[in-house]
């Protein structure tokens, strides 16, 4: 290629590739003119360039200056043309027909569910007397739900019928049970024996959490529904300490006008034992059992029962919070229905 025909291509290329991203009017057009002259692998001047080296030793120099020229013009038009698409967008209307001026929509926030909002306030007003929250699994094995609380193999309460047993599809498409057992747990005490384990007296904890019972769903039960299992264990602690931390709870949270009462009952983890009842709506309501800890509990997780003494206690967090709410239907609480989870 002579001096004159390397020149000549230059000025041709340096026309199109000019027009060209001076008509480009968005991102894509305005890529593909920049690929077509000045991309790196197969662009246009990049291939020019490549005739530059066959030029003579005196047209060198001229055909050099000049391809630069034209280089730089061409990197001037893309630099113009990205900035000019750049404005355009940033002065487009961010929707057609959408006006700025108008006021915005107020977002709808969520909130806590009554339940855990209760269970919030339960563990600050217990955190007040002195308890600390602890946490355990949901699925148990038999000896934490049963057999460290003091309740026998031949016991009603381990009765399948009145438990979520665990089980898997067998090799021959068989439902088996699990060995050794598992269950949805069925009280929140299995968290006392798992602290017990691992801590030494004196013990002062409060568990919340979900606990299974296959009952028939109606106004006040339901098959899966919520526990605060309340312990504390030292040297000399009696009924009467229980006694009085039951009054401070239900005065702190249902009002000094609420009365309680405490009834003899009987449960394997606890001799003695009581029923707490709570007056509502002119007539007594259970919302929980407690007494001191059964000696043989103690034995299980290695405390001497001649030393040490302690209390339990589980209330039920749904009758709690439907006393404070004045629900009268705890299945309320299950149908997510935004209309009545929203009043909270």
């Amino acid at each position: 290629m002579t001096r004159e025909e390397f020149l000549e291509a230059l000025d041709q290329l340096a026309r199109e590739g000019l027009a060209a991203l001076n008509a480009a009017q968005d991102d894509a057009s305005l890529e593909a003119a920049r690929v077509e002259f000045l991309g790196a692998a197969k662009g246009r001047l990049k291939a020019i360039q490549k005739e530059l080296g066959g030029l003579s030793k005196d047209d060198k120099p001229i055909g050099g200056k000049r391809f630069n020229e034209v280089k730089t013009q061409l990197e001037a038009a893309l630099h113009a043309a990205q900035e000019r698409i750049a404005a355009r967008k940033a002065a487009a209307p961010v929707h057609p027909g959408f006006d700025p001026t108008l006021p915005g929509q107020r977002l709808t926030l969520g909130r806590l569910h009554p339940l855990t909002q209760t269970m919030e306030e339960l563990k600050e007003i217990m955190g007040r007397l002195g308890f600390a929250p602890s946490e355990g699994p949901e699925v148990e094995d038999e000896w934490h739900n049963f057999e460290a609380l003091n309740i026998p193999p031949e016991h009603p309460a381990r009765d399948p019928l009145d438990n979520f047993y665990l089980a898997v599809a067998g090799q021959t498409g068989g439902i088996e049970p699990l060995r050794p057992s598992l269950l949805l747990r069925s009280q929140t005490s299995t968290v006392q024996i798992r602290v017990m384990q691992r801590q030494k007296p004196p013990v002062r904890i409060i568990s919340l959490g979900r606990v299974y019972r296959p009952d028939e769903a109606d106004a006040t039960h339901y098959p899966m529904f919520h526990q605060m299992e309340g312990l504390l264990v030292d040297r000399g602690v009696t009924m009467a300490h229980l006694k009085s931390v039951l009054r401070l709870f239900a005065a702190s949270y249902l009002g000094e006008d609420v009365p309680i009462r405490f009834r003899p009952s009987f449960f394997p983890f606890t001799e003695p034992s009581v029923e707490v009842d709570m007056h509502w709506r002119d007539r007594w309501i259970e919302f929980g059992g407690a007494g001191m800890v059964d000696p043989h509990v103690f034995a299980a997780v290695g405390y001497d029962p001649e030393v040490y003494t302690g209390f339990a206690f589980g209330l039920g967090i749904e009758r709690l919070c439907m006393r404070r709410h004045g629900i009268t239907d705890i299945r309320e609480f299950y149908r997510n229905d935004v209309r009545f989870l929203a009043q909270f």
